[in-house]
């Protein structure tokens, strides 16, 4: 029953939190100086013409019906129709989002698999080769902007070296797998696939290695902070003092503490990833959603800027719902109540 309660308040919280971010995002749609009516039509359209194109998508309505209208079509999965595609938002953002949730998901393994043994490494061993080698990695991630980096593994893995495709996300002779999840390598497996698994794969690796670098460094030096603090810990002492195995006192004991602040990295750096790959999807012209938000910025598409703001919005508060939802479990005090 307490943890029910803990999850109504953040779910309640989630959706005060959405109210606010379809002002906020209603609101600076429209003080754009820009006219998209304009920017959808051209220059050389007549005034009929944008007349009947600002009626057409309810832009000649005051705004306050123009919000209403907005939030009734949230409420019932409409998020209106592309200027530039002509087609639902929703339906270009199910099209788009899949691309952008496997490499954020791709990059996050990433950062998980390689950030928090660093972390763990480096402060067990604080002081020593490992600890300077690992802090060299985290200033470097923490530096190199994403798009030089991206430019640099692109011209070494592909143009260098030619052991991976320079970009989108199958070859082109290879048939797409039977879209069931809409991420290719889940699917491939599903379907048995392997040519489009190796496929899939192999332009996977350069776009997500780019993106999670910078994720693997900030998991690496949150784990490392962490860490230090709990093996300094009483409990700890008294762990070694009982005759623990010092594995058994680092990643049974040690860790679980060490964990909460970077399961909130984790949480965050999800969130941050799924709305800030633009320019990895831009350099390697990976078909997600950063590259539709890109075009539709760039053609005043007002509604398609508002879905994907949207749905950008909406990842953070989910991820941080998941980062409660661990905290319940790995922080006994929560689980009391205190």
């Amino acid at each position: 029953m307490r943890f029910v309660t803990y999850l109504a308040r953040r779910v309640v919280g989630i959706a005060a939190v959405m109210v606010g971010v379809s002002i906020i995002t209603f609101a600076i749609s429209h003080v754009v100086p820009a006219d998209p009516a304009v920017a959808a039509l051209g220059d050389h359209a007549t005034p009929a013409q944008i007349v009947e194109f600002r009626h057409q998508y309810g832009l000649d309505r005051p705004l306050v019906d123009q919000y209403v209208l907005y939030v009734e079509g949230i409420l019932h999965g409409d998020l209106g129709t592309s200027i530039r595609t002509r087609r639902a938002v929703a339906d270009d953002l199910r099209d788009f989002f899949p691309a952008t949730l496997e490499l954020s998901l791709s990059a996050l393994l990433i950062a998980l698999l390689l950030g928090l043994p660093a972390g763990v490494w480096s402060a067990v061993r604080r002081g020593g080769i490992p600890d300077q080698v690992v802090r060299v990695v985290i200033l470097a991630g923490g530096s190199l902007p994403i798009f030089w980096l991206g430019l640099i593994v692109i011209g070494v893995g592909y143009f260098q070296l030619g052991w991976f495709p320079g970009g989108g996300r199958i070859d082109a002779f290879v048939a797409p797998p039977p879209t069931r999840t809409g991420l290719y390598v889940v699917d491939s497996i599903l379907a048995g696939d392997f040519d489009a698994l190796s496929s899939s794969l192999r332009h996977l690796i350069l776009p997500a290695v780019t993106l999670g670098y910078f994720s693997t460094a900030l998991v690496a030096r949150m784990t490392r902070a962490s860490m230090l603090e709990s093996l300094g810990q009483d409990y700890i002492r008294t762990a070694r003092a009982k005759g623990l195995r010092e594995r058994v006192v680092v990643w049974r004991h040690a860790l679980r503490n060490a964990l909460i602040p970077t399961v909130t990295i984790l949480g965050l750096t999800f969130a941050s990833l799924l709305s800030g790959a633009v320019l990895t999807e831009t350099i390697f012209s990976w078909p997600g959603l950063g590259r539709y938000a890109t075009a539709s910025a760039v053609s005043l598409d007002f509604p398609a800027v508002m879905g994907v703001t949207l749905l950008a919005a909406v990842a953070y508060p989910l991820a941080n719902l998941v980062v409660d939802i661990a905290y319940f479990w790995l922080d006994p005090r929560i689980q009391r109540g205190g």
